[in-house]
C-alpha cells in the first residue's frame, strides 16, 4: 500500500475478464487504478473516495479533487476508463460507452474488498465522471438517447479528443438487431450499494439519464458547475439531475466558470477548483465521516 503522506499514488492495472479490450476482443478490459492513503495516519481505517475522470481524462490528472481529499483524512481511488484516457489513447466505444465507467468503479471496488475491509465508500466525479458517480446510486441511460445520438436525429457535439468520433461510431453501429442489443445495456442498473455519498461537478449526459431511474437515488448527491461552461450546460446536462434526484442539492461555483477552468494547466479563474475541492472535503466529512 502506499505509504501515508506519501504525494505519488500506487498505480496498479486490473483486468476484468467479464469484458473485453476494445483493441484486442481476446483480452480483458484493463482498468488503472491509482491508489492514495490519506496526508495523516489514522487509527481506523479511512473512509475512501473514488473519483471518475472526464472525457478524455485521466485519474492521474484529478489531483484539485484528490488532494484536498486526502487532506481531509481520506483514501482516494482514481481510475483510467479504458478508450476514454488521455494515457492509453481513444476508441470510439470508450466515448459511447459511458455505461462501462461505473462497471469500471465496482470492479475495482470488488478488488480491493477483497484485499480488506472498505468501510464508507463514496464516488466523486468530473464531466462524464459526474455521470459515472451518480449511475454508482442508480442513474440510468437511455438507450433511445443513444440510438438518437448514433442515427444523427440528436447532433453529438464535436470531441476534440477524437475528431471525427461521430462518424467512427455511426459506421460502427449500424441500426441493427446487434447495435440495438449493445444500446440496451446501457439501461442496466449500475447503481453499488457501497456508494453512500455522491458529489460532482459538470456533470455530463444529464439529458440521457431516465428521471425516473434519477427518481431512485437515494444517498445524498452534491453538485457543482461552472455559469460560463459551454460543454456540459445548465439546462441540459445539469438540471436534470438536480431536478429529479430528490436528494440533490448544489450550486454554481460562479457565473464565469468554464469547463476547463477544472483540468486546464492555466485555468482562467485558477481559484474555482480549489474552492469546489475543498467543498468536496467537506461534504464527504458530513456523509462519511
Amino acid at each position: 500500500m502506499t505509504i501515508p503522506g506519501q504525494e505519488q499514488p500506487q498505480i496498479r492495472v486490473l483486468y476484468d475478464e467479464s469484458r473485453h479490450d476494445l483493441r484486442n476482443p481476446a483480452r480483458p478490459r484493463p482498468v488503472r487504478l491509482y491508489l492514495w492513503e490519506p496526508d495523516r495516519p489514522l487509527a481506523a481505517s479511512a473512509p475512501l473516495v473514488v473519483v471518475s475522470h472526464g472525457t478524455g481524462g485521466s485519474g492521474s490528472d484529478m489531483e484539485w479533487l484528490v488532494q484536498p481529499l486526502r487532506a481531509a483524512g481520506f483514501r482516494v481511488m482514481a481510475l483510467d476508463h479504458h478508450g476514454n484516457n488521455f494515457v492509453d489513447g481513444y476508441e470510439p466505444e470508450g466515448f459511447l460507452h459511458v455505461w462501462e465507467r461505473p462497471w469500471d468503479v465496482s470492479f475495482a471496488l470488488d478488488a480491493l474488498a477483497r484485499e480488506q475491509p472498505l468501510g464508507a465508500v463514496g464516488a466523486a466525479g468530473f464531466s462524464l465522471g459526474g455521470y459515472t458517480a451518480v449511475a454508482l446510486a442508480g442513474a440510468r441511460i437511455d438507450p433511445e438517447g443513444l440510438r438518437a445520438v448514433l442515427t444523427g436525429v440528436v447532433p453529438l457535439p464535436e470531441i476534440p479528443e477524437f475528431p471525427g468520433a461521430s462518424a467512427a461510431l455511426r459506421k460502427m453501429y449500424p441500426d441493427d438487431e446487434s447495435s440495438r442489443r449493445t444500446l440496451d445495456t446501457a439501461a442496466a442498473d449500475l447503481s453499488d450499494p457501497r456508494v453512500r455519498a455522491v458529489f460532482t461537478v459538470a456533470p455530463g449526459v444529464g439529458g440521457l439519464v431516465t428521471p425516473e431511474s434519477l427518481a431512485t437515488v437515494q444517498v445524498p448527491v452534491d453538485i457543482r458547475w461552472g455559469g460560463a461552461d459551454t460543454i456540459s450546460l445548465y439546462e441540459v446536462d445539469i438540471k436534470p439531475y438536480l431536478e429529479h434526484i430528490p436528494t440533490a442539492s448544489g450550486r454554481s461555483a460562479g457565473p464565469d466558470v468554464r469547463h476547463d477552468d477544472f483540468f486546464a494547466p492555466e485555468p482562467a479563474d485558477p481559484a474555482a477548483r480549489v474552492s469546489v475541492g475543498k467543498e468536496a472535503a467537506t461534504f464527504f466529512q458530513q456523509h462519511l465521516g
